[in-house]
């Protein structure tokens, strides 16, 4: 009887995960080195920005729930993004990618300056490279 239930208890879990990798698909497009680095990117942002506020005696839950709320919203708009490449066939994909490189821009450029904050150098010209990328992004 155990083992039956411990079968039950797996495939629950899988079709879970099933569907739910299916939705983040369905909503992100492809697992690919593009969404990959967001969702890097954004992790090491967050972990940075609450350490720059420790650091400074300024870290506060309702400024870091309205942190994590902000990088909710950068998926939503990959999501958004992801259903006009879907609706808009010619598009290839590019409104995606347009979207994720943005926002990857623009985190990056935002641990730069959480180091920054910090005291750590920083190499400007690779902050001059992303801030052209972002606004070349931008653009698009």
């Amino acid at each position: 009887m155990r083992n039956e239930m411990g079968d039950k208890i797996a495939m629950w879990i899988k079709s879970a995960a099933a569907a739910i990798g299916g939705a983040a698909a369905y909503l992100w497009g492809p697992w690919d080195a593009l969404i990959t680095a967001l969702i890097a990117l954004v992790a090491i942002d967050y972990v940075t920005g609450v350490i720059c506020a420790a650091v400074n005696g300024k870290l506060n839950s309702s400024v870091g729930f309205k942190g994590l709320m902000k990088k909710a919203l950068i998926f939503a708009l990959v999501a958004v993004a992801g259903i006009a490449d879907r609706v808009i066939p010619a598009a290839n994909q590019a409104i995606r990618a347009a979207v994720i490189l943005f926002y990857t821009a623009n985190e990056a450029i935002s641990i730069m300056e959480n180091a920054a904050e910090l005291g750590l150098p920083v190499p400007k010209r690779l902050k001059g490279m992303l801030t052209k990328a972002q606004n070349e992004s931008e653009a698009e």
